[in-house]
């Protein structure tokens, strides 16, 4: 698809841009006025505010009322930038760290292509979507009527994947990523003196035995064969040293892609934490909050995917394994069929992972991205 290689050079200069100015979940101003106006350039139809920040460009050609969404993610993270890039935030404390500004402007340049080629017959949906990063602008934007107002018969997304050779893209039916849990456990002695421990229970020594059983609970509770990740992240208590605390809250994450082994970690937890308050005289509060389930592939999505990716990208493959972080593309799937694709974009040299301080969006995949898109919407809207 030569015929896309005069927009490469201004995406990228637009990409960087994005990356110089980032900003985070739901304040994505300046950001959406940004791809709000490039739209408009384009004339789309253009509907801003969805779900926060969020903005949708309508693009019609034909007369079939087929319809595919293309979604992208524009948020930044709260991490402090160290790449020393001449494009480096501009913002402390606010950073491009996942490729967002990336997939922003892949997505704007499937829509400048689309919109001067029209060749396809039907509606292309392009949804840049805000708040991906734990915050559920996605499903915000789908609360918001996404789905009513703006209907797809199939609905995509792509993120960066620097763990793949740049260019390959790979998905796969079911889940590819995992459900992502918070659990926070407060266990509440008195307090008391620390050279006096039998005057009252003590909460980090209870705090202590339950980090332990809590970590036999994927060993022990749930099926080898199955899935799924717990850990510990946060243990906080105390502010003196001859003080023994009256509270010590332990935090910590749940990975999994099964709703029914959700179920059983989470009621194994609660039972965990509840023999541990029993037995060491502490009450204990548990605060268990599933903030993002699984992305679950519809199958057929993932197949059309896989096959539209093979005809565009230096390679395509079928993912072995699902990923056990998480995306809130999530909600937008079990709102409408679709499919979430992985496209490579490790570097020879090594590439820094993503939320790394030191991660920059591969701009060598750019063409990729939007043939990718292109072919997606050429695919499903077929004239």
């Amino acid at each position: 698809m030569p015929e896309i290689d005069d927009l490469i050079e201004p995406l990228i200069a637009f990409r960087r841009d994005l990356h110089a100015h980032p900003e985070l979940g739901f304040a994505e101003h300046r950001t959406a006025a940004r791809i709000a106006a490039a739209l408009k350039d384009l004339g789309m139809e253009v509907h801003t505010g969805i779900g926060g920040t969020g903005v949708v460009g309508v693009l019609k050609a034909g007369g079939s009322d087929r319809r595919v969404g293309l979604r992208a993610d524009m948020d930044a993270l709260p991490i402090h930038e160290q790449t020393g890039l001449p494009y480096q935030s501009r913002h402390t404390g606010a950073f491009h760290g996942c490729g967002h500004d990336g997939h922003v402007s892949m997505l704007l340049g499937a829509a400048r292509h689309l919109a001067r080629t029209r060749r396809f017959d039907g509606t292309v949906h392009f949804i840049f979507q805000p708040a991906e990063e734990g915050q559920g602008g996605a499903r915000a934007m789908v609360q918001d009527g996404l789905f009513q107002r703006f209907p797809c018969d199939r609905v995509f997304a792509l993120h960066n994947w620097p763990d793949l050779p740049a260019g390959t893209a790979a998905t796969r039916p079911g889940p590819i990523m995992a459900a992502a849990d918070k659990f926070e456990i407060r266990l509440e002695g008195r307090g008391g003196h620390a050279a006096l421990p039998h005057q009252t229970p003590d909460a980090i020594l209870a705090a202590s035995d339950l980090v332990g059983q809590l970590n036999t609970i994927i060993a022990r509770r749930i099926p080898p064969m199955t899935n799924a990740v717990l850990s510990v992240t946060q243990i906080n208590g105390g502010h003196a040293h001859n003080v023994l605390p009256a509270t010590v809250t332990v935090v910590g994450t749940v990975r999994s892609f099964d709703p029914a082994v959700q179920d059983r970690i989470e009621a194994a937890l609660r039972q965990v934490a509840e023999g541990v308050a029993i037995a060491s005289g502490t009450r204990v509060t548990v605060i268990y909050d599933r903030y993002y389930p699984a992305t679950i592939n519809d199958a057929d999505a993932a197949a059309e995917a896989l096959a539209v990716a093979a005809s565009v990208c230096p390679q395509a493959i079928l993912a072995p394994e699902p990923a056990f972080t998480s995306e809130d593309f999530a909600f937008m799937l079990q709102a409408c069929k679709g499919a979430y694709l992985w496209l490579g974009q490790g570097r020879e040299s090594g590439s820094a992972p993503l939320h790394h301080p030191q991660y920059d969006f591969n701009d060598d995949i750019m063409a990729t991205g939007v043939r990718l898109h292109v072919a997606l919407a050429e695919h499903l809207l077929s004239a």
